[in-house]
């Protein structure tokens, strides 16, 4: 690898990133940059110079003749490679990069192949990747993406083991980066990751503002400031039109939001919309820390924005208090027991990961819900059979189910009394540890066993914005040697990103079709697709009108067709639960028997609206029913 150019900087510096073909705001910052004194030699852009506006061949040139200091980003490389495509990373088939063709078709023909644009790329494939810049006695590694990649994104919610391990590659006190568009400071293990923003496009904030950040030698560190830039936006949107690009982001210029989320983790999806304010910081440099281990994790501070905004109204505190009447005083809906279709069993909540947004909180440390035993299922099973309630499905959910030490003789007996046997697991370790046994059960009951592996995401980047680093290949592989040993598979995702379902449906056909996983991605009992839960979002309370108003029946419902067994920590017996979604909230404890269970469940928590009701969640489905009950897995 090139060593990477060094930059002694004794002052002040500017730095900005994406100008995307933004004539206007790239002149605009520049002229900031004049207006605050700071010369070209301390003006530092982290590529990708064109993009998604109207005047690629414009902006390239007035950044040259401005004399700054850019790294390249992965639209500059590929326009001085004259690749077929940006680079950018966006998901096979997504609307960003349906949208990304447009755009780098119409720069490429722009900067064109005459002399004047073989000058143009010839100057761009010189670009450096990497400028380290010495300042205020730190060294920063300044990159487009990543030190790895250079079309990686990197958002302040990406995992903090990911930041450190660029940042360990870098060998730096901190990185300066790029790419994913939106701006933020943090520290991790006290190391800097800075990211100023881009000023081609606003920041998702619901303005049409952009962002640029200074950072200055202060006494003890660095100054940080996160500043945001005004500019003619109305003038870069009608580049834009005249330039023939689709609306979708000459419009975001003005609303100062995204047309699409494609490559947003679930946090920043929430914080859309919601305006940033700028703010200034001073980091003071890395500390001497003993280096991470299992039990040490990854230390990381949110310096800028606060981690805790968000875009949306939260829960009114007045609502889901009566079990029979709403806040306004109309009648609660509730849903009475159909039939018992489906019994679920909580092995318990200790799991071998720690998810994101898990609805039971499952971890390696939370047994709140004990393990149950097969003493503990069997009296159920038994009332099923004395009391002829025709129930067809047993469910073994988690935690990960796999952990459970007696989970071979819950499903043992389960199988052996007849039952259609669901599983749900994550497919990682522990089930793998437990290969030759599933094998010969599968062996003998392989008509009624059926495993259903949680797989969040087509794609690694979101399937471990929720599981975490590392999750995906072992739960892939997981499903793999599951399907060529002959299981009976399904598989359960989520919708937490807001994408198109026919999209998501078709990323998993591609992802199955690869692997030759034998699951219909377009069949929603084979891929299941969960809506997200937010028990602090405000959602509707569900009054017994809302049937008629909605076309929907209370038999739609979970709760109408599904009961679960937990076994609380230090309980004497297991309880039974109306669901599988509130396993921590006492309202919803029924009873020690099925019996005591049959009564009619109000429809008194947020997750019932938003996962059952609105939602339209679907989970589990016996072989002859017309009905679905629901259950997420938190394995």
């Amino acid at each position: 690898m090139t060593e990477a150019p060094q930059l002694e900087i004794d002052g002040p510096a500017l730095v900005f990133g994406g100008p995307y073909g933004n004539l206007q705001a790239t002149s605009g910052v520049l002229d900031e940059a004049a207006r605050l004194g700071i010369p070209s030699s301390r003006i530092i852009c982290t590529g990708d110079l064109v993009a998604y506006c109207g005047d690629p061949a414009a902006t390239i040139d007035l950044v040259r003749r401005a004399g700054i200091h850019i790294v390249m980003g992965n639209c500059d490389e590929q326009l001085a490679q004259d690749a077929s495509d940006c680079g950018c990373g966006f998901p096979s088939g997504s609307a960003c990069e349906r949208a990304s063709a447009a755009w780098y078709a119409y720069a490429d023909a722009q900067i064109g192949s005459e002399r004047a644009g073989r000058d143009a790329r010839l100057w761009l494939a010189g670009l450096p990747r990497r400028i380290d810049i010495l300042i205020g006695g730190r060294r920063l590694a300044v990159v487009h993406a990543s030190v790895s990649r250079i079309n990686q994104f990197v958002f302040a919610s990406t995992a903090a083991a990911i930041k450190r391990l660029e940042l360990d590659l870098a060998g730096a006190d901190g990185i300066i980066a790029g790419h994913c568009g939106l701006p933020f400071s943090q520290t991790i293990d006290g190391r800097l990751w800075h990211n100023a923003g881009v000023v081609g496009m606003p920041a998702h904030d619901g303005t049409p503002r952009v962002w640029f950040s200074l950072i200055a030698p202060v006494k003890g560190g660095l100054r940080i400031e996160h500043r945001a830039l005004g500019y003619d936006h109305d003038a870069a949107a009608a580049a834009m039109a005249r330039a023939g690009l689709p609306p979708d982001y000459r419009v975001a210029l003005a609303t100062g939001l995204w047309p699409s989320c494609d490559v947003l983790p679930y946090c920043e999806i929430h914080e859309g919309g919601a305006a940033l304010e700028p703010a200034a910081l001073v980091w003071t440099g890395p500390r001497a820390t003993a280096p991470p281990t299992r039990r040490r994790a990854v230390s990381l501070e949110h310096l800028w924005p606060s981690n805790e905004r968000r875009n949306g109204q939260l829960l009114d505190a007045v609502k889901f208090k009566d079990p029979l009447r709403t806040a306004k005083g109309e009648p609660r809906a509730s849903v009475a027991l159909r039939k018992l279709d489906t019994l679920w069993f909580n092995t318990g909540t200790l799991c071998n990961i720690t998810c994101r947004n898990c609805y039971i909180e499952s971890s390696p440390r939370n047994d709140r819900l004990a393990f149950l035993t097969l003493a503990d299922i069997r009296p159920y099973l038994d009332e099923i059979e004395r009391d002829r309630l025709g129930t067809r499905e047993i469910g073994f959910t988690g935690g990960e189910p796999f952990m459970n030490p007696h989970i071979f003789e819950l499903l043992e007996e389960s199988l052996r009394r007849g039952f259609r046997t669901l599983v749900l697991t994550n497919a990682m370790r522990p089930m793998w540890r437990h290969k030759q046994r599933l094998l010969d059960l599968n062996r003998r009951h392989g008509a009624d066993l059926v495993i259903r592996v949680s797989l969040d995401h087509y794609t690694a980047e979101r399937h471990e914005d929720e599981r975490g680093v590392g999750t995906f290949a072992p739960t892939r592989d997981g499903l793999v040697w599951l399907a060529r040993h002959g299981f009976n598979l399904t598989v359960a995702g989520r919708t937490m990103w807001g994408e198109d379902e026919a999209a998501e449906r078709d990323g998993y056909a591609r992802l199955f079709a690869a692997h030759a996983i034998p699951v219909d991605a377009h069949d929603p009992g084979a891929l299941v697709l969960f809506p997200e839960m937010d028990a602090d979002a405000d959602v509707p309370e569900i009054t017994t009108a809302c049937w008629d108003i909605l076309g929907k029946s209370p038999e739609q419902v979970m709760c109408a067709s599904s009961r679960m067994v937990v076994r609380r920590r230090d309980a004497e017996r297991p309880a039974v639960l109306s669901c599988t979604l509130v396993p921590y909230d006492p309202a919803f404890e029924m009873g020690a028997t099925l019996a005591d269970a049959a009564r009619a469940v109000p429809l008194n928590h947020p997750h019932c609206a938003k996962f059952c009701v609105l939602g339209g969640a679907s989970c589990s489905r016996t072989a002859d029913s017309h009905v679905a009950s629901a259950a997420v897995a938190a394995e």
